[in-house]
């Protein structure tokens, strides 16, 4: 499954203004700070070229903002060949230029998501004083959105009911192989002359190149997810051109992406559990049993008679089990959507019943949740196989995906097949990357702030802990019992985690405990159970 885009905070318009100074509260450690004020000077030789971007007005999700569009080279090797063109976003700085510290690029994770409206909503979430010393720049990534050209390999992909992810015989995983294959030859058809430069090493390079034309010797870095590895990468290849960086629910430079993926395979299970349990906990109100394994057994029951009899809509997606299991998966992201899912579930499971809706109302609340969360998108799917299956090289054996996702299945039943399909089209992509993946780290970084959430399923904790060893200035602030995926600026806020950011992003400020924990935050509370 793709390292999502994190679910943050919708833009509300106008702008948020975080009141006062910047707090950090209910933590364990105290911090230790550079100075204040403009952007340091690059350690690399020569100046930065000058800004070669214009800004015109744009509106990106009913955020004002301005935007722009920068060419870079398809290939870096060949840096005067073609060219393609990232599309990219800023809510500039207002603060007085002495007090200004330069540009803060932002990017939410992936590979494939969009990272335009995130500027916006980085913007409203950081303290006012800090988010008004930087520009604050999105952009998406080659091949993403409103980049030319966006990757589409078949956007037919998702449409209808698709085969079962969980095979129910060999003649049915034939089916699921057919259909990955079938998406990488589309991909090659349509887009192979763009496939083999569609890696995180390039996405990196293509980060130093709006640095360069922004004008910056220096640039300043905040991802979530996915985006944490772009971070990682461009630290190996520009260590001397990172001023600050954020990585919010880092990834496992050890196991990119065939064993990132197995690893996910577990996490997601136990944020699932937790979500039957919490679910159990309010049975008063949801109905569906007062322990976890009651829950289990009815979520299990409606994927099996979606399977045989799938939701239709009067004008809506057909809902079958794999659009299910999309759609609950989300959870396993934030448990702020719990509500609403527990609340789908049980209306599904009680139709008809006194006091409870329709089994045509039921599925409309199913078939609601999956239109706000469970949808796919294809060319963040194309992306992301394009990224991930060219990043590394994938077993090319697929007598070894099947043991090994039957191995996962027997104890995390809930992603296993879900995974291994998402990513099947790796097994027969017509590029084949290098054989292990670039090893991380680099002299000359200046500090760097990991956050972290202990039960995040997307990004373990074993693997942000990998990576941290691996960027040995990165300091890292632990959310113990956080499940959710993106820690800070999350609704509702986590002051000790924001306030951590807001810190580090103004004065350079980092936890100063040793050892890998340098700082603890507490979780957010568990979400009211509701509709």
């Amino acid at each position: 499954m793709p390292m999502p885009r994190v679910p943050l905070p919708r833009l509300a318009l106008p702008a948020l203004a975080l009141a006062g100074a910047v707090a950090v509260a209910g933590c364990t450690s105290a911090g230790t700070a550079e100075p204040a004020g403009s952007p340091a000077t690059s350690q690399t030789s020569g100046p930065a070229q000058a800004s070669a971007v214009h800004w015109h007005a744009c509106t990106v999700q009913g955020a004002p903002m301005r935007c722009a569009s920068l060419q870079v080279p398809l290939d870096y090797s060949h840096p005067a060949g073609r060219k393609l063109t990232l599309a990219l976003s800023e809510v500039p700085a207002t603060a007085p230029p002495s007090r200004q510290q330069g540009d803060l690029l932002v990017n939410p994770g992936g590979p494939g998501g969009s990272g335009l409206a995130l500027a916006a909503i980085v913007a409203q979430g950081l303290d006012h004083t800090v988010a008004s010393e930087y520009n604050i720049i999105g952009f998406d990534p080659r091949g993403v959105g409103s980049s030319i050209p966006a990757l589409h390999c078949d956007p037919s992909f998702f449409a209808g009911v698709r085969p079962d992810y969980i095979p129910a015989n060999a003649r049915a995983e034939q089916v699921l192989i057919n259909r990955a294959k079938t998406y990488a030859a589309d991909c090659q058809r349509r887009f192979g002359w763009l496939l083999p430069y569609m890696t995180t090493e390039n996405v990196a390079r293509d980060a130093d190149a709006i640095r360069a034309a922004l004008g910056q010797q220096q640039i300043n870095y905040f991802a979530y997810s996915y985006g944490t590895y772009i971070g990682q990468v461009y630290a190996t290849l520009f260590p001397h051109r990172v001023r600050r960086m954020v990585l919010d629910s880092t990834v496992d430079p050890r196991g990119v992406w065939y064993g990132d993926n197995i690893s996910q395979d577990y996490a997601f299970e136990g944020r699932m559990l937790a979500f039957f349990t919490w679910v159990a906990s309010h049975n008063d109100i949801y109905r569906l049993g007062s322990t976890r394994a009651r829950v289990q057994q009815a979520w299990y029951g409606v994927r099996a008679r979606l399977k045989a009899h799938p939701i239709a809509g009067p004008a809506g997606p057909m809902i079958g089990p794999d659009e299910f299991d999309d759609t609950f998966l989300q959870g396993g992201y934030t448990s702020t959507l719990w509500p609403g899912l527990a609340t789908a579930l049980a209306a599904y499971v009680h139709a008809g019943a006194p006091g409870m809706p329709t089994r045509a109302g039921a599925g409309r609340l199913v078939i609601a949740q999956y239109q706000e969360f469970g949808t796919q998108n294809e060319n963040e799917f194309a992306v992301y196989n394009a990224v991930e299956c060219a990043d590394v090289n994938w077993p090319r054996n697929w007598a070894k995906w099947n043991a090994d996702t039957r191995r996962v299945y027997r104890t995390a039943p809930f992603q296993a097949w879900d995974n291994a399909w998402f990513n099947a089209s790796c097994a027969f992509w017509p590029v084949r990357g290098p054989a292990r993946p670039l090893p991380i780290g680099s002299a000359g970084l200046p500090g760097i702030l990991m956050i972290q959430g202990t039960l995040d399923a997307a990004t373990p904790y074993p693997g942000a802990q990998a990576a941290e060893r691996r960027l040995p200035t990165a300091r890292m602030v632990v959310v113990a019992g956080g499940g959710n995926h993106g820690q800070s600026l999350a609704q509702p806020p986590n002051t000790c985690v924001d306030g951590y950011l807001n810190r580090y992003l103004a004065t350079g400020a980092l936890p100063s405990r040793p050892g890998l924990v340098d700082a603890v935050c507490p979780p957010g509370p568990a979400p009211a159970p509701g509709g």
